[in-house]
């Protein structure tokens, strides 16, 4: 987009606005991936989800419908994760120019504030079982949490190829939280088989949610980042201004800003400062310079550059 501004001195300057959106894509091979990735752990953990529910009633373990409880929240966050992606590959249009890729940022936090009262009804029953450990039927039960613990492997082993998505990331958690849970029911079990002694349950249960609220705190406050549109945790605005800076033809940066619009794609934006009566034939291989700067050397791969000249007057705050 080219336009006109009047500028100081009665000479008309150029200012060059280079967007380059282009249009956001709607379904990538990764995100395929991912949702193949979601839909096969979603039927793992639904069937384990059943075993575990019908050996708790029969054990009588209230470990074991713990961790079914547990899984439970696993199915509910690979369905939220899979409605995420759903929305997340709808194309833009003119209201949501940037589509729908936030609803995955948003699923991922749904998910850590379901990991954080999940681990406090850990806590709360935990507290109610050291005044009454409740007398289990370990074998068995250690029989149902093994096949769980086996199940819950298979689903980290699916999704781990596309944790690079933060909402996939947070159905990734849910079953690693799942997974030490099921691993702690067959240590407690065992233990409690060979010493009689039932408090080892709720100690392990108090483990398991500390790790669960970890990760879970973790995951909110990348996604809060991003919702915020905070700076990428492994860029530095310094030194990217710097950069830009020191590419031939540059005289200044200002009003550069950073963000995430979702999961591997980073945006920036920024005014850049160029000597007056540049030509625009040598403002676009400007901009082609600073592009390929900013995409090969920091990962940036969704850029808006506005070229002015150091005459050019600004209309409203510079930031």
């Amino acid at each position: 987009m080219h336009t006109h501004h009047g500028g100081h001195g009665g000479g008309e300057e150029r200012t060059h606005t280079a967007d380059d959106h282009g249009p956001l894509p709607s379904v990538t091979p990764s995100r395929r991936k991912e949702r193949r990735s979601l839909i096969l752990t979603f039927f793992v953990t639904g069937t384990i989800l059943i075993a575990e529910v019908i050996g708790g009633i029969l054990t009588g373990s209230l470990a074991l419908l713990a961790d079914a409880g547990h899984m439970l929240t696993d199915l509910s966050a690979l369905g939220i994760s899979l409605l995420a992606i759903r929305f997340a590959t709808r194309p833009p249009n003119l209201r949501k120019t940037y589509g729908y890729y936030r609803v995955e940022v948003l699923g991922a936090l749904l998910n850590g504030v379901i990991l954080i009262g999940l681990s406090t009804v850990l806590f709360m029953e935990a507290w109610e079982r050291f005044a009454n450990p409740p007398e289990i039927k370990t074998l068995p039960m250690v029989l149902v949490a093994t096949i769980g613990l086996v199940a819950n492997l298979v689903g980290l082993w699916i999704l781990s190829g596309a944790r690079s998505n933060l909402n996939v990331r947070g159905a990734f958690l849910h079953i690693l939280g799942d997974t030490i849970s099921s691993l702690g029911v067959i240590v407690g079990g065992i233990v409690m088989w060979a010493t009689g002694i039932y408090l080892i349950d709720p100690i392990l249960t108090i483990v398991i949610g500390i790790v669960i609220i970890a990760s879970a705190y973790s995951l909110v406050r990348e996604a809060i980042d991003v919702l915020l549109e905070s700076v990428p945790k492994h860029l530095e605005v310094e030194t990217i201004a710097h950069a830009m800076e020191e590419v031939e033809g540059v005289e200044a940066v200002h009003d550069l800003h950073i963000w995430t619009i979702t999961s591997g794609m980073l945006a920036l934006s920024a005014h850049i400062v160029v000597a007056a009566r540049m030509h625009t034939g040598h403002t676009d291989e400007l901009l082609t310079r600073v592009k390929r700067l900013l995409l090969e050397a920091h990962g940036i791969n969704h850029t808006t550059l506005q070229i002015e000249s150091q005459a050019y007057e600004h209309v409203g705050p510079v930031h």
